[in-house]
């Protein structure tokens, strides 16, 4: 441990400057990503009809009968974003990661945390890790002095590379509940997979435990000098309470006023 810290902090220069020239890439040239979706629809819609031997219409019939086809995934998809911001917008999950935010006093402890309490939440399920991230990446925020805070989002994220490992990944999970694996796969796989093969593996918890170790002192490596530190101010992060009361009191209101529509009416 003490051994890759050292090794770690002597090539952190380097490190720094190459996070610090992707960065500034990033920032200058990177398009939004809805510029992707539509270059990457165009691209596929060209290069299918050769491919297909369809015309332009065919094309555009298959893309628009496709793409409803998407809404069980995209609800799926969406409800477990949704849950997952609820459960960790929970009074009691707020607490403790402010108790837990409360232990970092410097930007390399508030990178250590944030990676690992991220890594942590994305095994459990990464809606849950999504949002549990990008908190206490808020809290460490407002309470740490010169931590960077594009770097303190990154590392919340870093927890994505952890979720499939864990108890949400989709693929243990599915080859071992599907009972049409065989079809599916064209016979590769025939039977389920227990999770015992998969996700608590030996060879899959090692990995695991590699990366809690291994990430955390790469996010820190790349934490700028001093003069590079890009920190946000405080005031920005603040909930505004009254604000949040006027919000949730109008659904309430406009809830109530279906209810009585609904009643009214049937």
């Amino acid at each position: 441990m003490v051994a890759l810290t050292k090794e770690l902090k002597q090539q952190n220069s380097l490190l720094q400057r190459f996070s610090g020239g992707c960065v500034a890439l990033v920032q200058k040239y990177l398009p939004d990503p809805f510029i992707f979706a539509a270059l990457l629809t165009l691209f596929v819609f060209l290069m299918a009809m050769p491919m297909s031997s369809q015309g332009p219409m065919a094309m555009v019939n298959a893309w628009a009968g496709g793409f409803w086809g998407l809404l069980e995934f995209a609800m799926q998809m969406a409800l477990v974003v949704v849950t997952g911001h609820a459960m960790a917008s929970a009074p009691v999950f707020k607490r403790g990661l402010s108790h837990i935010a409360g232990m970092a006093k410097t930007p390399t402890q508030a990178i250590y945390l944030v990676s690992f309490i991220s890594a942590l939440a994305c095994l459990i399920n990464w809606g849950f890790g999504l949002v549990i991230g990008a908190l206490f990446a808020r809290e460490l925020a407002a309470r740490v002095k010169n931590v960077d805070y594009r770097l303190l989002i990154a590392s919340a994220y870093s927890g994505f590379l952890f979720w499939h490992g864990g108890l949400s990944g989709s693929v243990p999970l599915s080859i071992a509940t599907d009972g049409n694996l065989a079809k599916v796969t064209h016979g590769a796989i025939n039977g389920i997979i227990p999770t015992s093969q998969t996700m608590f593996s030996f060879f899959n918890l090692a990995i695991i435990a590699l990366l809690l170790l291994v990430i955390p002192l790469l996010n820190r490596a790349m934490h700028p000098s001093a003069d590079q530190v890009f920190v946000i101010d405080p005031e920005l992060l603040k909930e505004d309470s009254a604000l949040e009361l006027r919000y949730y009191g109008r659904l309430r209101s406009l809830f109530l006023k279906l209810i009585k529509h609904f009643q009214c009416n049937f």
